[in-house]
């Protein structure tokens, strides 16, 4: 029988359970089950859809406004018994099961989603097996690394400052470290290769594929998200080269815009919230800005999960009557975090911040851990431990 135990490397997660995955994806459905159904779309690409945010938007809009959905993403199933795959090989096995036992179609492509292979066998899939057309095109890819299908080249994004460097506090928690971090200022080059890994580029190149193909409805909804943040960490996020990637979004946004306009469809970019992620915990700084914003936000009763906030923004926003726009057009559900006594404690409270205190109760470096935890399994609520072999691992089909 396995066993299954967390191993971190600096703040990366290297274990998982893949019981636990398969829980916290049941709790997520509870979650949405509990809080009823709405309407919403039927027919719903997910491009980026097991894990964080993209897992979250699936979940809500399967359970919560009834969809089909389709999810690509790319993740490795178990090798042996050290190498027992991705987290989100199994998130999407266990969503599937769910989907499918509630009357829903839930299909899975696990591939490169930048490939133009990836799309045609996904348009070929609407036309043959799923309706024709979908109603929603989420986009929730986050990659290091993406390869231009025109070109061959291959390009590597780098969360770096731009112009100076950036030092601060940061927490390694591997080792339960806080110290302090020099972030290097980018090479031109970098910026260059992070907005082609993380910008808007591929979420167009899907956007005309699957137009072309006339697998898109009328009125055709297509949303990508980003994120801001505030001045706490403006020189390390929005003014680095992670807002150089989501500034490129928005000018894809308008592109895409413009290419829907015969459909009337429509692209919007998502301003969220900060959650924990596998991203965010590697962003320099940023597990600091959160131990310290979830625990105000906590107080206030307005810290989010992943689940709680794509259910918050599909919902009450975007299908719901209580939308929030910026001057540009930007659904902006960031705005429990960007409210300002939020932001001042926040402040103040980082600023109290040391080797000594940083795990304490000052902080919600508990809450912090835990989600962290959940993403690959561990700490995971309602989990009840069984006994699994390899071979029943194996035998999984996602």
């Amino acid at each position: 029988m396995l066993k299954f135990e967390q191993n971190i490397r600096g703040n990366v997660a290297l274990g998982i359970n893949p019981l636990g995955c398969k829980q916290e994806v049941l709790n997520q459905i509870d979650y949405v089950k509990n809080k009823g159904t709405y309407q919403g779309p039927k027919k719903v690409l997910i491009i980026g859809a097991s894990s964080s945010y993209g897992l979250a938007t699936r979940i809500n809009l399967a359970f919560g406004a009834g969809a089909d959905t389709i999810g690509v993403s790319f993740e490795k199933g178990p090798k042996n018994e050290r190498n027992l795959g991705t987290a989100g090989w199994y998130n999407n096995i266990a969503f599937r099961e769910a989907a499918e036992k509630d009357g829903l179609i839930a299909k899975n492509f696990v591939q490169d989603a930048f490939s133009h292979e990836s799309k045609q066998e996904v348009i070929d899939y609407i036309k043959s097996e799923f309706g024709g057309k979908v109603d929603l095109v989420v986009y929730s890819l986050a990659s290091g690394r993406r390869t231009d299908p025109d070109t061959g080249e291959t390009y590597s994004s780098s969360i770096k400052a731009i112009g100076e460097p950036v030092v601060g506090p940061n927490i390694n928690m591997q080792k339960q470290e806080f110290y302090t971090e020099t972030l290097d200022p980018a090479t031109d080059q970098e910026i260059h290769d992070t907005v082609k890994v993380m910008g808007g580029e591929d979420w167009q190149l899907w956007m005309e594929a699957l137009k072309e193909a006339d697998v898109l409805a009328d009125e055709v909804l297509t949303t990508n998200y980003s994120y801001l943040g505030t001045e706490l960490n403006h020189d390390y996020y929005g003014g680095g080269t992670l807002g150089r990637a989501k500034a490129d979004c928005d000018e894809k946004a308008d592109n895409i815009n413009e290419l829907l306009t015969d459909i009337n469809g429509k692209a919007l970019i998502v301003v969220a919230t900060a959650v924990t992620t596998k991203a965010s915990s590697v962003i320099p700084f940023f597990p600091v800005y959160c131990i310290g914003l979830y625990k105000v936000m906590a107080e206030k009763g307005t810290h989010e999960t992943t689940i709680m906030h794509q259910d918050r923004i599909y919902r009450e926003m975007i299908y719901g009557d209580k939308p929030e726009y910026d001057e540009v057009g930007r659904l902006r559900p960031d705005s429990w975090e960007l409210d300002s006594d939020t932001q001042a404690k926040t402040k103040e409270l980082i600023l109290k911040l040391n080797e000594e205190n940083f795990n304490s109760e000052l902080t919600a470096y508990d809450i912090f851990y835990k989600e962290f935890s959940n993403l690959s399994g561990f700490m995971v609520d309602n989990y009840v431990d069984q006994e699994v072999t390899l071979e029943e691992l194996k035998a999984l089909k996602y």
